[in-house]
């Protein structure tokens, strides 16, 4: 039988005492820091180019105060708005990509009151958030989540947020939606228009909608309840004001949600917006008496004729800036409501999102550049 060697280390196993040591030291070295990976990008100085790179990030300290810990399961991609970031003076050397997340809850802060660790939850981060959604984990403060049902997948949670949130604003808030009254969406087909369409129907009203191409207008037709009228823009020769008037006997329709509008002449605009848009005097021919114009258009702009047209028939106009919930406090309660109910009606079948198949992290970076380009059209989402 061998003995152990003395203190001196002398004896037969001075050789394996050698080991003995250099093992004890490693299990008692540091440990080496955990990092995950999360997309980024980066503006160029000199152009509005911006630039995706992944970059390591350590793992996340312990959760304080009222923020919660989330495991990403999954993220969808939507166009950064770069020119806001600059307006509200955010710029950084490196800003964080992907901010509708649906994930499970790893660890609370002392104060949260309403997860805890193991619970469900989609949200979308905001303007202002360190940690990219693209990413195994974030921080994220309790008043942006709400749970996700159990029904609801993780993609379709981080694929509909967003959506959900401006059609909820743009139909409920900006143009107070009611049972019978006619909506113009444009561009259904697209990700809002879609979950705009179906917020409509359920709520009672007569839907239109534009199709800019012949695979768009199928599947407008397709939906269910159907909608009173597709308007295939897509040769540039559809009327929109006259299908709009004929449909609504004249009267012109109560809400109008558009997806961008031409300024200016034919000579000023681009070939492709000046096929696929409506001019912003068919717009204001359409509305009826009383009705709201919703528009997407940050640069809007009317002369007094078309102001003195909109007086005349009582009518309004309201800019959709799905960011508003992010730039006020005030408003957070009603901010809430609305995330809980997309995702009820997410639950329930009322939204049914037209989602492209999930793509894995390591793609996130070719599809961000694409999305930014606003070159797809069904909601990209990044499953973990």
């Amino acid at each position: 039988m061998r003995t152990a060697p003395g203190p001196e280390g002398a004896g037969p196993l001075q050789k394996d005492s050698k080991v003995a040591v250099v093992k004890v030291q490693a299990v008692g070295a540091a440990p080496r820091q955990v990092t995950m990976k999360g997309l980024y990008f980066q503006q160029s100085s000199t152009s509005e180019e911006i630039t995706f790179v992944f970059q390591e990030r350590e793992n996340l300290p312990v959760t304080e105060d009222n923020y919660v810990k989330l495991q990403v399961k999954a993220c969808a991609l939507s166009q950064i708005n770069t020119k806001l970031l600059t307006e509200m003076k955010m710029e950084k050397d490196f800003f964080p990509v992907g901010r509708e997340v649906a994930g499970i809850v790893l660890d609370v802060g002392s104060k949260v009151s309403f997860f805890q660790p193991g619970d469900e939850v989609a949200g979308i981060l905001p303007l202002d958030s360190e940690d990219p959604g693209l990413c195994e984990a974030v921080r994220v403060h309790e008043h942006y989540l709400v749970h996700k049902p159990e029904k609801v997948t993780w993609t379709e949670a981080a694929g509909t947020i967003r959506d959900g949130v401006r059609a909820y604003t743009a139909l409920h808030y900006l143009s107070h939606l009611s049972p019978g009254k006619s909506v113009l969406i444009m561009d259904g087909a697209s990700a809002l228009g879609t979950i705009a369409i179906q917020l409509a129907h359920h709520r009672g009203a007569k839907v239109i909608s534009t199709a800019c191409s012949l695979e768009d207008k199928q599947c407008l037709e397709r939906c269910r309840p159907s909608i009173a009228r597709v308007i295939d823009v897509s040769n540039g020769k559809a009327q929109v004001a006259e299908s709009c008037l004929e449909e609504t006997g004249g009267l012109g329709v109560d809400i109008v949600l558009d997806a961008g509008v031409r300024l200016y002449s034919k000579d000023d605009e681009p070939a492709v917006k000046l096929q696929l848009l409506p001019h912003k005097h068919d717009i204001i021919t359409l509305l009826g008496v009383g009705g709201h114009w919703v528009t997407t258009e940050e640069n809007l702009q009317l002369d007094p004729p078309d102001s003195h047209c909109l007086f005349l028939k009582g009518a309004t106009v309201a800019f959709l800036n799905d960011e508003v919930w992010n730039l006020s406090n005030v408003q957070q309660g009603k901010y809430l409501c609305i995330l809980k109910d997309v995702m009820e009606k997410l639950s329930t079948g009322v939204f049914r999102p037209q989602l492209d198949e999930p793509i894995p992290l390591y793609e996130a970076k070719v599809t961000m550049e694409v999305v930014q380009k606003n070159q797809g059209r069904k909601k990209q989402v990044v499953q973990f």
